[in-house]
C-alpha cells in the first residue's frame, strides 16, 4: 500500500509540475499577493494602522496562509473534476490500487505543495515584511497544513457533485472566496450582523483563520483546542458527506 501511495504521489507531482497555470495559481498568486500589499504598504505592513485594513496589516501572513489554503482546495477540485470526465478515475479504481489511496495520493501533493508556497512566501516576503522574533514557524505551518486537510473535505465534497470540470474552479470560487470573507479575517466574527455571525460560525475558515491567527501571535495550540476540535467534527462529517454522494465516473 505505501510503495502504491508514494508511486501515485510522486506521479502526481509530476503532472502537477507540467501545468504552468496549476503552479501559478497555486504556487505563484499566493506569494505575489504577500509580496505586493508586504511592499506596498512598507513599515505599515506590521502595525494596526487605522487607515490600513488589519487583514493586509498585521494579519497579512494570515490572509496569504489562507490563500495558500483555498488554492490548494481549488486545484483539488479541478484535477478530480478532470480526472473524472476524462476517465482516469475510473481506470485508476480498476487498479490494485485502493479507492483511499488514490484519494490519499491527491491529498498529500496539495499538503506538500502547501508547505513548499509557504516557505517560499516567508523566504520571499522577509525584505518587506520580516518574521517578528517568537513566531513559531515550524507550528505555523503544522496549523495551516491541518487547516489545508480540514478545508479539503469541502473539496472532495464539491468535486462529488460538480457536473463537468468546465464548472469546478468557479463553483469551488463561489463558494470558498465568501467563506474566506465571512471568516473573521476582514471583520471580526462578533461584530457581523447576527445572521452572518451566525454562518461564520459554521463555517471551517473561521476556526482555521482562529487557529492560525493565534499561533502566528505565539498563542499554543491548547488555547485553540475548540478550534482544532471543531475542525476536526467539520472534516469528519463532510469527508462522510462527501463519501455518499462521490462518484468515480
Amino acid at each position: 500500500m505505501l510503495r502504491g501511495l508514494w508511486r501515485l504521489t510522486w506521479l502526481e507531482i509530476k503532472i502537477f509540475m507540467r501545468e504552468p497555470l496549476g503552479v501559478i495559481g497555486t504556487i505563484g498568486i499566493p506569494i505575489v499577493i504577500y509580496l505586493g500589499f508586504a511592499r506596498l504598504l512598507g513599515p505599515r505592513a506590521q502595525t494596526a494602522a487605522s487607515q490600513v485594513p488589519r487583514a493586509l496589516s498585521v494579519d497579512l501572513p494570515i490572509l496569504s496562509a489562507m490563500l495558500i489554503a483555498a488554492s490548494a482546495v481549488l486545484s483539488l477540485i479541478a484535477i478530480i473534476a478532470i480526472y473524472r470526465e476524462g476517465g482516469i478515475l475510473r481506470r485508476l479504481r480498476a487498479t490494485p490500487l485502493r479507492p483511499f489511496t488514490i484519494l490519499t495520493a491527491h491529498v498529500t501533493v496539495k499538503l506538500l505543495f502547501t508547505a513548499v508556497t509557504l516557505v517560499a512566501m516567508l523566504i520571499a516576503g522577509r525584505r518587506y515584511f520580516p518574521i517578528p522574533p517568537g513566531v513559531p514557524l515550524v507550528s505555523f505551518t503544522i496549523a495551516l497544513l491541518f487547516s489545508t486537510l480540514s478545508i479539503l473535505s469541502l473539496g472532495f465534497l464539491v468535486a462529488s457533485v460538480v457536473p463537468t470540470a468546465r464548472f469546478a474552479q468557479p463553483l469551488g470560487t463561489l463558494i470558498l472566496y465568501p467563506m474566506l470573507g465571512l471568516s473573521g479575517l476582514f471583520v471580526p466574527v462578533n461584530a457581523m450582523p447576527p445572521l452572518l455571525r451566525a454562518l461564520a460560525r459554521v463555517l471551517p475558515l473561521t476556526y482555521a483563520v482562529s487557529l492560525l491567527r493565534g499561533v502566528w501571535r505565539g498563542e499554543g495550540w491548547m488555547a485553540h483546542l475548540s478550534d482544532v476540535a471543531i475542525l476536526i467534527v467539520m472534516f469528519l462529517i463532510v469527508m462522510a458527506a462527501s463519501t455518499r454522494v462521490f462518484r468515480w465516473e
